[in-house]
């Protein structure tokens, strides 16, 4: 008799592969992200009182990411209005994982920001880094938060040029071990027109996918994890689940 918990999950796993395997779907949610891009809609959503700016599937996965890994530390680049640390750091609590805390660094963490992410209730699990993510002094002061943390998550949200995502997963990279994950957020530029970023340093053939792909080309301790990315369909990082298969 099949055991009905594993074939409820093997049922998961064969959508997931049809999802993986259509290229009709995936190219119908690509034009969906591309047309609901110009309204900012990754702005609509907030956790806690806190501004995300994500994508709702993108923050389930990482909740599910979390839940299995149970990580440590989870050192985000980007804080902006402290949304998704906030919410990392509500997952570390609501899943008792004792002493685990989130690290946000920021180049400019804005008074207003800072006023009330400082007074927010997950703050306890939370440690601000001002100062660019890419900084020698901003990475040793990771590095001594880190110290003695055996299980860390990145997840990068920062600049999006591929200079500096490059830069940010070579120098961060070391901190995960396997079985954890880089999550780099904002691959999608490379999907979208041109014409969607006038004012920004970065755009098609210069953003997080390009960095990923020369980062993936030198560093075989990583791999994208394309199922996942398939079963999400709307992200903001779509081949940026990277996975650690060994130390």
């Amino acid at each position: 008799m099949t055991d009905p918990i594993s074939a409820f999950y093997q049922e998961i796993a064969t959508n997931v592969q049809g999802l993986l395997d259509d290229s009709d779907v995936n190219a119908l949610s690509r034009i969906w992200l591309r047309e609901i891009t110009p309204y900012k809609y990754a702005f609509n959503f907030s956790w806690m009182g806190r501004p995300c700016i994500q994508f709702p599937p993108d923050m389930i996965a990482l909740q599910e990411l979390i839940w299995d890994y149970r990580p440590d530390v989870i050192i985000e680049t980007g804080v902006a209005h402290g949304g998704s640390v906030i919410y990392y750091a509500s997952l570390l609590e609501l899943f008792a994982i004792p002493e685990a805390f989130v690290i946000g660094i920021d180049i400019d963490i804005r008074a207003h920001n800072r006023e009330l992410i400082e007074s927010h209730p997950m703050f306890p699990r939370l440690k601000l880094v001002e100062g660019s993510s890419t900084a020698e002094q901003t990475v040793a002061e990771v590095a001594a938060l880190c110290q003695g943390k055996q299980k860390v998550m990145l997840i990068l949200d920062s600049n999006h040029t591929h200079e500096h995502v490059l830069r940010e997963l070579e120098l961060y990279s070391p901190f995960v071990k396997q079985d954890s994950y880089i999550v780099v957020f904002d691959t999608l530029i490379e999907y979208m027109p041109d014409s969607f970023f006038p004012d920004r340093p970065w755009g098609k053939g210069d953003n997080p996918a390009t960095a990923v792909k020369a980062f993936l080309n030198q560093n075989p301790r990583f791999e994208v994890d394309h199922a996942l990315s398939a079963k999400l369909q709307i992200s903001a990082a779509p081949g940026g689940f990277l996975r650690c298969i060994s130390d």
